[in-house]
């Protein structure tokens, strides 16, 4: 017992608290004096906001982080991906694409006994020197979501009803929700106050998506500068007294850990009002880039119409960014654009797609990245184009048959916000407090580089980011 009573004071040496698409804004500056566990750890410690990847979406940025390779080194480019040259196989990308050691593997292998709770990309579960239990991506417990095996018995003891993710949380089932996010939440961080208890591992990693799931399901109420903004509305304080509830239950975990604890607590990206769609594919259809055999007369995805692909040069698909394929001659089955012209071609269309002007004629600010300019790698099948409408205000929308390049809705289900560039990241070292100081210029390829630093340990050949000065 004294064993354990000592290793308590030492334990965890790392904790990390990911919270899923938390806005530093938020957290910084509108609700600081409210957020008393996490501004404590600010003053102590060191924080900034943090440059997500290009894309700014969970998957691929949670194994970005981890790994310290860019979307394009990963082979990553989004939820899902081409899985190959034809014009309809997408497949979600799962943790079995992450071909990189992560910084749970790194420590493992130094010695360190790790505790991996939902980490984005750990789907399906594989060894650790420790635990791991799997992530939104898991599709049911009837599968294997945890390592060992046998861990989820002790967590099906624990918490009998122990959720994955909020199911459809793009409904209107507010209330229901609204639950389903603090069961969440409460789930992950009283699984990790056990595991600290019970298994005092050298490092512990949590992910609540919980922040995700209520910033898509209620900014609209908060936020006035929403179009389509409800005031008065019962939830116009949800994600304020959501953001509340993490704080103490940062506290409460933090209660556990030991006096020489690092805490970094870190958002993959952060998040803004989402101010409606662009309907790629209607546009792409008008400036006679994609063909249609014959256009639906109400709104369809796109992989339910007969695209006529002998004279469709360039298709996109939906999401939160826009991602733009090119149909090239020799590449895809039947592809139109010759190689020799490919490269003309994607910048005009580039530069096309960044025109597009808001509903009333005014500039969006659109950003047109080639993979090649952004990433050091492209593995995988890339977008040809991603596209930022309005710098994330806007989302791409993929259906046909609109007949309309603009719309307030999601074709995928109710969405109050967008994801937006940046996220957000505080340090605190008790052995080295930097008392508040303000980081510039952190990346989220940084975090890997700068915690090996931190503990002594070699870093892998290759990695992208830099040890920040913490």
């Amino acid at each position: 017992m004294t064993h354990n009573l000592n290793s308590k004071l030492q334990t965890p040496k790392l904790l990390i608290i990911g919270l899923d698409c938390m806005e530093p804004s938020l957290v910084f500056e509108q609700w600081r004096s409210d957020l008393p566990n996490l501004s404590h750890l600010m003053t102590q410690g060191s924080y900034g906001r943090l440059e997500s990847s290009i894309p700014a979406i969970t998957v691929p940025a949670w194994s970005c982080m981890m790994s310290g390779r860019d979307p394009g080194e990963l082979g990553i480019y989004g939820f899902r991906n081409r899985v190959d040259r034809g014009y309809g196989n997408m497949a979600i990308a799962d943790g079995r694409s992450v071909k990189f050691p992560r910084l749970w593997d790194i420590l493992g292998e130094s010695g360190w006994n790790v505790a991996v709770i939902s980490v984005p990309g750990t789907f399906p579960p594989y060894s650790v020197n420790g635990s791991l239990v799997s992530c939104f991506l898991t599709p049911s417990r009837e599968v294997t979501y945890t390592h060992p095996p046998e861990f989820a018995d002790r967590i099906a003891n624990w918490m009998p009803d122990f959720m994955l993710d909020v199911p459809h949380f793009r409904s209107e089932e507010k209330e229901r929700i609204l639950n389903n996010i603090y069961t969440l939440c409460d789930q992950r961080f009283t699984l990790a106050e056990k595991l600290l208890e019970q298994d005092c591992p050298d490092f512990l990693m949590l992910v609540d998506m919980g922040v995700d799931r209520i910033h898509h399901s209620f900014w609209k109420p908060m936020d006035a500068r929403h179009p389509q903004h409800i005031p008065d509305s019962p939830y116009a304080n949800a994600i304020h007294d959501y953001y509340c509830h993490v704080d103490a239950r940062v506290g409460q975990l933090l209660s556990q850990c030991g006096n020489e604890t690092a805490v970094l607590v870190v958002s993959d990206h952060g998040a803004r009002p989402l101010m409606g769609g662009i309907c790629i594919n209607e546009w792409l259809l008008a400036e006679r880039y994609l063909v249609l055999k014959e256009t639906p007369d109400s709104p369809t995805s796109l992989d339910n119409v007969e695209v006529d692909w002998s004279r469709t040069k360039a298709w996109g698909a939906g999401g939160y960014y826009g991602r733009v394929f090119l149909n090239v001659k020799g590449r895809e089955p039947q592809g139109i654009i010759a190689l020799a012209d490919y490269e003309q071609e994607r910048s005009r269309l580039a530069e096309r797609l960044a025109a597009i002007p808001d509903p009333n004629g005014q500039p969006l600010e659109t950003r047109v990245f080639k993979p090649q300019q952004v990433y050091r790698k492209v593995r995988g099948i890339a977008p040809d184009l991603i596209v930022y409408f309005g710098e994330l205000a806007w989302r791409s929308v993929g259906i046909v048959g609109s007949g309309e390049f603009y719309t307030a809705d999601n074709d995928t289900g109710p969405d109050d916000a967008n994801h937006a560039q940046y996220g957000m990241m505080i340090f605190y070292d008790p052995q080295a407090p930097s008392g508040g100081k303000q980081l510039e210029g952190a990346q989220l390829y940084d975090i890997l580089p700068t915690l090996l630093s931190r503990y002594g340990l070699s870093a892998p050949s290759g990695l992208r980011g830099k040890v920040l000065s913490l």
